[in-house]
């Protein structure tokens, strides 16, 4: 199992630093190559820069009165939710459909049925040890 993850190209974890402005505030964000990999696939379905998407996040979350106070936690795990949702069947990763064009309230009651289901189910799985 383990050689799934530890065979993976070293470069997905290099840690990479980019600029941008937000607000016309210059701002530094380290994420690992990976993260930008998947920020730069979900920018180019909606049309948007990397930078765009990333301020668009930002303000969207002040808009929600979410606590960003790591905001380059928050970044992982938007593209861990995104790829999340790809492989539960949820959105596709085709480029070709815009990620605005998602009923988001649609898809988040149904990722939270899911979340519940496969919490009782690992739940019943940790109370009958093999």
């Amino acid at each position: 199992m383990c050689q799934l993850f530890i065979g993976a190209n070293q470069d997905c974890w290099k840690n990479i630093t980019r600029s941008l402005r937000i607000d016309g505030v210059t701002t530094s964000i380290r994420l690992e190559h990976f993260f930008w990999r998947v920020l730069e696939e979900i920018a180019f379905r909606d049309d948007l820069s990397v930078g765009q998407l990333i301020t668009r996040l930002y303000h969207e979350s002040l808009d929600a009165d979410h606590d960003i106070g790591n905001f380059t936690s928050f970044l992982r795990v938007c593209c861990g939710r995104y790829l999340s949702l790809a492989a539960d069947g949820e959105i596709t990763r085709d480029a070709l459909n815009p990620l605005a064009e998602v009923n988001a309230e649609k898809l988040l009651e149904r990722e939270k049925t899911a979340a519940d289901e496969r919490k009782a189910r690992f739940a019943k799985s940790d109370s009958n040890p093999h």
